[in-house]
Order: C-alpha cells, then sequence, then structure tokens
C-alpha cells in the first residue's frame, strides 16, 4: 500500500507540473530557452517570498492566457534561491523580480509594470502587438468606486460589507479569493430572505488609492480595512475575525440576520418563525380532534402573512388530511434538489419548506424556548 501511495503521490506531481502553463528554467535549459529567437518574460522568485506567493496565481494564469502564442512568447520563472547562479548573473537582488528578452536580443529589460493581469497584457501588447485569449470570470464581489459609493453603500438600504484594498498590496491579493467565495456565498440575498428584515447583505471592495477621500472618511490607514455598513448602524463596524470563510459568513450572518453556510446553502433555521415553529408544536403534539383549532390559530397569526408564514397553515391543512405529509414532502423536495436541476433561487426555497417540514417531523427536538431565530 505504501508503494501504491508513493506512486500515486509521484502521479500527482507529475500531473501539477504538466498542467502549468509557466516554463520552469534552471542553469541547464536557460540559454535554450532564452536564445533571442522569441519573446521571454522571467520571473526570479524564491519559494518563501509572500510578495511571490501572492504573484503566483495571477502568473499562472498569465501563461494560460498565452498558449496559442507558444512560438513567439514564452511566460517563465527561475528559482533564483535554488539556482543562485543565474539570480547573480542578472543582478536580483529582491523577489520577486521579472525581466523582459526581447525577441532577436540576449539582453534583458527590467519590467517594472503593476503585478495584476491588465498591467501584465497591456505590457505584452505595447512590446509584441499580441492579444491575451483571457476572459475575466464572472465575480460576485461588488466594485465600487469613487462615484458610486454614497449610492451603492451609504444610500442603498442594505448591508454592505467593504473591503478597502491597494492593487499593490500582498495580503489583499491573499484575500482575493476567499473575499470571492465570501460573495458568492450571500449573492442570493435576499432571495431567499426568511426575516422581515428585508435587506440584502452585499459583499464589495474599493480601490481606497482612488478614493483617499473615502479612505481617510473612515479611517482606513492599512490594507486590506474591511468594514461593515448597516442601513441601521453608524458608524461602521469594523471586522476583526480571522480571514478565512467561515469567519466571514459568521460575521454576515450575525450583522445581516441571514442563515447563510460557507457553500452558500442555508442552514437548518432559514426561513422558520419563532412563533409559529410553536405553534407547529402544539399542533402535533395535540390530539387530532383539536388541531383545526390550531391551525385556525396559526392561520390569523400575523406572521401567517408572509409566504413561508401561509407555508406552515398549509402544512397544518395536509396534515389534517394526511399525517405523513411532512416526511413524504420533504423526501420528494430533497429528491428534486439532488437532482441539481434546481435554480440557487428555488433551491433555497425548497431549503426553506424542508427547515419548516422538519419542525413539524420532529417537533420539540428542533423548537424549544431559547431557539434563537
Amino acid at each position: 500500500m505504501r508503494v501504491l501511495a508513493l506512486i500515486a503521490g509521484a502521479l500527482g506531481a507529475a500531473a501539477l507540473a504538466v498542467a502549468s502553463d509557466v516554463v520552469e528554467l534552471t542553469p541547464a535549459n536557460f540559454d535554450k530557452v532564452v536564445d533571442g529567437s522569441k519573446n521571454v518574460l522571467v520571473e526570479f522568485f524564491a519559494p518563501w517570498c509572500g510578495h511571490c506567493k501572492a504573484l503566483a496565481p495571477v502568473y499562472e494564469e498569465l501563461a494560460s492566457s498565452y498558449t496559442k502564442n507558444k512560438d513567439s512568447l514564452v511566460i517563465a520563472k527561475v528559482d533564483a534561491d535554488a539556482h543562485r547562479s543565474l539570480g547573480d548573473r542578472f543582478g536580483i537582488q529582491g523577489f520577486p523580480t521579472l525581466k523582459w528578452f526581447p525577441k532577436g536580443s540576449k539582453k534583458p529589460e527590467d519590467y517594472d509594470g503593476g503585478r495584476e493581469l491588465e498591467s501584465f497584457f497591456q505590457f505584452i501588447k505595447d512590446k509584441t502587438g499580441l492579444k491575451s485569449s483571457y476572459k475575466k470570470p464572472p465575480t460576485f464581489v461588488k466594485t465600487l468606486t469613487a462615484a458610486t459609493f454614497e449610492h451603492e453603500v451609504l444610500k442603498s438600504g442594505k448591508n454592505v460589507l467593504v473591503e478597502f484594498y491597494a492593487p499593490w498590496c500582498g495580503h489583499c491579493k491573499n484575500l482575493a479569493p476567499t473575499y470571492e467565495k465570501v460573495a458568492k456565498a450571500f449573492a442570493n440575498e435576499p432571495n431567499a430572505s426568511c426575516t422581515l428584515i428585508k435587506t440584502q447583505c452585499v459583499v464589495a471592495n474599493l480601490d481606497a488609492t482612488t478614493a483617499p477621500d473615502i479612505a481617510e472618511r473612515y479611517g482606513v490607514q492599512g490594507y486590506p480595512t474591511i468594514k461593515h455598513f448597516s442601513p441601521e448602524l453608524d458608524p461602521p463596524v469594523l471586522y476583526e475575525l480571522g480571514r478565512d470563510l467561515d469567519s466571514f459568513v459568521r460575521f454576515l450572518n450575525l450583522h445581516c440576520q441571514t442563515n447563510r453556510r460557507s457553500d452558500g446553502s442555508l442552514n437548518e433555521k432559514a426561513g422558520r418563525i419563532a412563533e409559529l415553529d410553536k405553534l407547529a408544536v402544539k399542533f402535533i403534539e395535540a390530539a387530532p380532534g383539536n388541531r383545526p383549532v390550531i391551525a385556525q390559530e396559526a392561520e390569523v397569526t400575523m406572521a401567517a402573512t408572509t409566504k413561508y408564514g401561509k407555508y406552515y397553515v398549509k402544512v397544518m391543512q395536509r396534515m389534517l388530511k394526511d399525517q405523513g405529509f411532512p416526511a413524504k414532502e420533504s423526501k420528494r423536495l430533497q429528491g428534486i434538489v439532488d437532482s441539481g436541476n434546481t435554480t440557487p433561487a428555488k433551491s433555497d426555497d425548497f431549503a426553506i419548506r424542508g427547515n419548516i417540514l422538519n419542525v413539524f417531523v420532529n417537533g420539540s427536538a428542533v423548537v424549544d424556548d431559547k431557539d434563537e431565530l
């Protein structure tokens, strides 16, 4: 088994190496690749360098964007910590350092542009005329500007989490993938909002270097600074929890009064209404002859005027004819969700119905006086 594991690990490592479009250079192949026959962009990096780690996914995406231009352009890298002779040869004194070797020359030019994809694209286009095949993936993070901040945040009537960042900030770049996941997890609000507070939960960011007045107004002194803006609270609340997905989701659920899990699905409390939960327990524990009266009580309850309040009443009415309706309906809805043929909004709707049905199936096991909904 250990041998199989070692083989599997080796194959996995090989697969990762093949998957990369960045050409790895060493003293053995450097002059064969950088021979003047092509344009070559070389990153000199060190494995322990934080800025290099932040650049890595961007650099990989850059290389993948020019795979159709392999005959005229190479995106490459050198581990200058492991191959110090190459670092010394080109006077590398810090990491990452990027050098441009134009076609027809072996003498490099310093790359001193930005470290984001758009800057690399523009640089290569200016030098070679080549256009990338990159298609920007959709983002769930709302991009703010100095011109839109007041309308989209302060006057929006929504809960808005704002990351104040700088394009050159390594910590901001490291946070970006997680922040995108946070935005995706809350992208379907308020479609499944089950509270009486119908404020959206928006995840946004602002390049603070383009809006210095706004950054100063809210005390932004370092990057990233993250603050939650609420329609009910002023000033905004500083986000001080961890930079992991679960911490962000926990924070937003508290401040937006939402019930999201980290994968974007709804948790077991979503959609439930405390007053009707208690009536549901009272209904299932009552003698059959007393249930119609409780169903009528639920129907006239103020909460029953909401969409999911009415669903409590519907379940009671169906149970008057079929005691096993909640369990059967839960199974039916779960089957639809598992089929994968539902929209995110419909999946949320089914999840809320499932939560309500669960109250009728399990009663006081899921409801008590201390249950915070």
